[in-house]
């Protein structure tokens, strides 16, 4: 024991320390990248089992320091260069590293970061311990010849290597967490471990590569990212400045391809009373369910088609021209949509399009609709997007268009209203009967003429649009769920709901009810 309480042995024992340690960090960071590979509730087994492993072998390399200088004698040559053991190993774990490296990076850079094609797969737990052995192994070499070549003694070898070992240990899980914490660190980390490989390599090689030039290019590395990790903190730290609702839009805006930034608030801080109220309102839900509903319809609106938002041509109303002028005139009078079509006997036979006050002046004015006051009507095809259709009608200045389908027979007219409420939602009229209409708790009574995108938000439920665009309303879903025609008391159950067809008129489904089923 007196051994150890030697000036000289004390220092020698805390520089080795320290070297042990420093090259054990290379080490602990290929551990800590490979055991994030394994479940949560594996990863410190493995660290642990990992580090243990690296414990033995470095004390049996040191109980057999014979063997370990006999490792620099020449197995065999190629050409002028002598290889040894020590050789050997080395050139095997320089290629391992740069093979694991390699290997790595293309994982984190080119795989599916967010197991888009599945849920995340994990390695098998020896399959990581092994590799972490293998690295273990071509560490602990470099440890041992180094605590040789420094100190005398096998017993304050020994102590060094535990020490170093037991403080490798206790850092083993914070520098995990924070090396996977950061993707940044990470590559960082694997690009060491690259330039690691090659010296390696090229120590085996006899082309030893001065380690000054290594640690100081490693250095400046986690320099500059110590930068970039403070300036991070501190974006992030001005973000927290703002309210959760504003960070929250201009994420979605940068998502969107926007780089505008929104007007920062300040927002208080301390006791006073403002800073309360923006304390409570930080913590009630950073958008109201209109809001995310309106973003929600805004998101989809590439996706629905013009025959999904249209009114069809059984609810459109139109001025007839074989009608009487004054039936026309009292139809005018009565209130209509401010444009109108302008047919013969009905919707297929139009000629024009014009708004409701020029149609009645004309009346008033000239006992006839003249065919100066109509526009010509703007036709587009049912297939065409909602999207599309907003540039179509920005361009075409039209003030409302109809949807055809393949044979040319027109299904139904769209105006700028029915755009706005794809949008903004229903929106309804003194006398107007909402399409949906909550009767109890868990209880609508739906139109069947209720769009399916416009059903499913206030359900919120899936699977009620059609893939194939064949329907767009609650009829058109209840018709293609029973494949034929139902008929009043009608049941289907789907996904949680039960649909009771309550009323069929002329072959359309006019009212059903929907109940939540547990």
């Amino acid at each position: 024991m007196e051994l150890f309480f030697t000036p000289t042995i004390l220092v020698a024992l805390a520089t080795l320390v320290l070297l042990e340690v420093v090259l054990g960090i290379d080490n602990l960071i290929f551990i800590a990248i490979l055991s994030e590979k394994l479940p949560v509730h594996q990863r410190d087994k493995a660290r642990v089992i990992g580090l243990g492993f690296a414990l033995l072998m470095r004390l049996a390399l040191l109980s057999v320091i014979s063997w370990v200088a006999s490792l620099h004698t020449q197995v065999f040559s190629f050409g002028d260069h002598p290889f040894s053991w020590r050789d050997i190993i080395l050139l095997f774990g320089g290629v391992f590293l740069l093979f694991k490296g390699t290997r790595e990076l293309h994982e984190r850079l080119e795989s599916d970061p967010h197991g888009l094609g599945g849920g995340k797969g994990y390695a098998g737990f020896w399959l990581v311990v092994t590799q972490i052995v293998v690295l273990d192994a071509v560490f602990s070499l470099d440890a041992v010849i180094t605590a040789v070549g420094m100190v005398e003694h096998l017993p304050v070898m020994m102590l060094a290597v535990v020490i170093a070992m037991a403080i490798m240990l206790v850092a083993a899980k914070p520098l995990a967490a924070f090396v996977n914490r950061h993707p940044t660190v990470v590559v960082l980390c694997l690009s060491f471990l690259l330039l690691i490989g090659l010296s390696l390599i090229s120590e085996g090689l006899g082309f030893a590569l001065p380690k000054g030039y290594l640690y100081a290019a490693i250095g400046f590395s986690v320099l500059i990212e110590f930068f970039n990790q403070e300036a991070l903190h501190n974006m992030r730290k001005h973000e927290k400045r703002k309210s959760m609702r504003v960070r929250t839009a201009e994420a979605v805006l940068r998502l969107l391809g926007s780089d505008a930034t929104l007007v920062p608030v300040t927002v208080p801080h301390g006791d006073t009373p403002e800073a309360k109220s923006y304390e409570e309102a930080d913590n009630l839900p950073i958008f109201a369910s209109e809001e995310v509903n309106m973003v929600t319809r805004v998101l989809t609106l590439s996706e629905r088609t013009v025959r999904s938002i249209m009114t069809h041509r059984a609810d459109a109303a139109f001025i007839d021209l074989d009608k009487p002028v004054e039936e026309l005139r009292q139809q005018l009078l009565a209130g209509t949509p401010s444009v109108l079509p302008v047919c013969h006997g009905r919707l297929d036979n139009v000629i024009g399009v014009a708004h409701a006050a020029e149609l009645l002046s004309d009346l008033v004015r000239f006992g006839e609709i003249r065919k100066e006051t109509l526009d010509e009507p703007h036709i587009v095809p049912e297939s065409m997007r909602v999207i599309r259709l907003l540039e179509d009608l920005r361009s075409s200045q039209a003030h409302l268009v109809f949807v055809t389908d393949e044979y040319g027979s027109i299904e139904g007219i769209i105006t700028f209203m029915d755009v706005f409420e794809a949008i903004a939602g229903e929106l309804y009229e003194d006398g107007d009967v909402p399409p949906a209409i909550l009767l109890r708790e868990g209880v609508w009574r739906i139109a069947g003429t209720c769009d399916v995108h416009y059903l499913e938000h206030i359900l919120s439920m899936e699977g009620l649009v059609s893939e194939s665009k064949d329907y767009t309303s609650l009829a058109g879903f209840l018709l293609a769920q029973l494949g034929r025609m139902p008929e009043a008391g009608d049941t289907l159950e789907y996904n949680g709901y039960r649909f009771i067809i309550e009323e069929v008129a002329e072959r359309r489904i006019t009212s059903v009810l929907v109940e939540h089923v547990e």
